[in-house]
């Protein structure tokens, strides 16, 4: 459980300072991820923005996937080949599920939701409705849920290969 908690923090940490810097940089980039109310009151993003978005969104679930995978495979490393695939799922899916839940407590229902900083507002969108959107994130939350849980089968059918 401690190294769920560190490599998940870790992730946490890393994962939501890229979304941070990337959101003052341009919201934008992230439109797909607000509320349709929110996508519907500005145009589409631009052939350049999507080229940008795409150019972040790798790296992104890239390091989504690095940690749970580096975190599973150093702890079959420490306990051997004994070790039960359950177990390598459980640790998997466990690190990726701690930045889901930062990611919708945090970032989603505090910082968008509650706080709403000037920075995170999209221009054109000033007062939508779906800043204040919880149950979208709680949404959000469940398909990263999920996200999570192939992660983890994945991760340790591979770390299991290994």
């Amino acid at each position: 459980m401690y190294r769920i908690l560190v490599h998940g923090g870790v992730l946490s940490f890393v994962a939501s300072a890229f979304i941070a810097v990337t959101v003052v940089l341009n919201p934008r980039l992230w439109l797909q991820d607000y509320p349709q109310d929110i996508q519907d009151r500005v145009p589409p993003k631009t052939t350049r923005e999507k080229r940008v978005s795409l150019i972040i969104g790798i790296p992104f679930l890239l390091l989504l996937l690095a940690v749970p995978f580096a975190s599973t495979i150093t702890l079959k490393a420490q306990q051997g080949s004994a070790i039960s695939s359950l177990r390598l799922a459980a640790n998997g899916f466990g690190v990726s599920f701690v930045f889901n839940l930062v990611d919708w407590l945090v970032l989603d229902w505090l910082v968008l939701c509650t706080i709403t900083p000037r920075l995170v507002v999209i221009r054109g969108t000033e007062g939508a409705g779906g800043y204040r959107d919880y149950a979208f994130h709680f949404r959000g939350f469940l398909i990263g849920t999920v996200f999570s849980a192939v992660a983890g089968l994945a991760i340790a059918g591979i770390t299991s290969l290994l």
